[in-house]
């Protein structure tokens, strides 16, 4: 028996429907929830799938044409039935309400929304009061850089549809002294993936332990480097060995944990443990990721010694022959991206340290020296603590003695 499929009320706020595309031809068949047709909306372009069997027997609405919701959008029955009656019947008197397709709310095309009739899925569109377009013409445009008002509309009283924006090129603009120029985007989207490394997976794997673990805390301070300044250069001019910043960086963080202990601990879960010897790791950047050669006992070692084995450890780093026995062991670790001019960052944890100094570069500011605004070198330096372990005052009181070192190097010749 042949009957009325009626143009659905997709939205609360939908009172027409325009036919953006046909799925079935007339003498086709179809199928309970089988695509029918694909219908625009005030918010968006919906999918519009067959309530019951039978043969598309009366298309009531073309493609691109609207049509208010409760008129024929078709008529489906069998093969070779008359419909005429039926059709005359619904426009001669008020058909009785068509069930309403409740949806949520319009999503991106391919997710699946949940209904108690057909299946339907939208594209949510932006709308413009100013030109006559559908939704889904819209957001084509939109995302093509297509201005409207150069497109000519095949729709219902000139209505801009999609495939008035499909078939428009910018050759068929009609040119207007005020018209914006049209931009359309040529380029392509292009990425490259690669498979994560070993190396990679185990630093993701413990950073992330680390940081969604371990509560960190963070306090910095900013350091007066012009005697170490001196003093580097000082040492250098012998010519023996080069040392750097972060030399003095790794023996004053050596020489202000024997001072205090709980900086230089771990957390257990059921204990924490307090080393008395002082394992420094320092971050090494390498191709695949980063590594954390230790410079052991460091607190008993000269600025030679440490400046020459961090050197090693660099070059075995990059080389890629550290073994395990030179990055385990660490009780504390420096991070340092001063050389990349880095003002100041924090840096997670290196498990399992309670803690973590971050370096910055040395920045040049005007200081206040003996009342008079004189020309310095300041450093800033960031302490990452772990709360379980370590707390506000330790952390302060070990930073005020890293930064009496580095502000009077001599003191580590002691």
């Amino acid at each position: 028996m042949a009957e009325i499929v009626k143009m659905p009320k997709l939205s609360d706020t939908m009172t027409e429907g325009v036919v953006s595309k046909w799925h079935k031809k007339v003498g086709d068949k179809v199928k309970s929830g089988e695509l029918l047709a694909e219908i625009e909306t005030d918010k968006a372009t919906m999918d519009f799938e067959s309530f019951q069997d039978g043969v598309l027997l009366y298309i009531g609405v073309e493609e691109g044409k609207g049509a208010p919701v409760d008129s024929v959008l078709a008529i489906l029955g069998n093969a070779g039935e008359d419909f005429k009656a039926l059709l005359d019947g619904a426009g001669s008197a008020p058909t009785p309400a068509a069930e309403e397709v409740p949806v949520s709310a319009p999503v991106a095309a391919s997710a699946p929304i949940a209904v108690s009739a057909p299946a339907v899925s939208a594209v949510a569109s932006n709308d413009d009061s100013r030109t006559k377009a559908s939704p889904l013409a819209k957001k084509i445009a939109s995302d093509k850089g297509i201005d409207l008002s150069q497109v000519s509309g095949s729709g219902d009283g000139g209505r801009i549809v999609k495939r008035d924006i499909e078939n428009f090129t910018p050759a068929t603009q009609s040119l207007k002294a005020t018209a914006a120029p049209v931009f359309v985007p040529a380029g392509t989207e292009q990425f490259t993936e690669v498979a994560t490394t070993q190396m990679r997976k185990v630093i993701a794997r413990r950073l992330s332990e680390s940081m969604f673990t371990a509560p960190h805390f963070y306090l910095t301070v900013e350091i007066d480097m012009d005697n170490a300044i001196a003093a580097r250069s000082a040492i250098n001019a012998s010519g023996e060995v080069k040392i750097s910043y972060n030399d003095f960086v790794v023996k004053a963080c050596a020489m202000a944990l024997r001072k205090h202990p709980v900086i230089n601990s771990s957390w257990l879960g059921d204990k924490i443990r307090t080393n008395h010897h002082v394992h420094i790791g320092v971050a090494i950047s390498v191709e695949d990721g980063l590594l954390v050669p230790v410079v052991r006992f460091a607190d008993q070692k000269g600025l030679h010694q440490i400046s020459a084995e961090v050197k090693d450890y660099a070059g075995k780093a990059k080389a890629k022959k550290l073994q395990p026995a030179d990055w385990e062991g660490n009780t504390f670790t420096i991070s340092n991206l001063g050389m990349f001019d880095i003002d100041q960052f924090t840096a997670i944890i290196n498990t399992p340290d309670a803690c973590i100094l971050a370096v910055g570069s040395i920045q040049q500011k005007p200081v206040v020296k003996n009342n008079a605004v004189v020309p310095g070198n300041l450093m800033k330096v960031t302490l990452s603590c772990d709360h379980r372990v370590v707390d506000g005052v330790a952390g302060s009181e070990f930073l005020k003695t890293l930064k009496s070192y580095l502000e009077n190097p001599v003191m580590m010749l002691v």
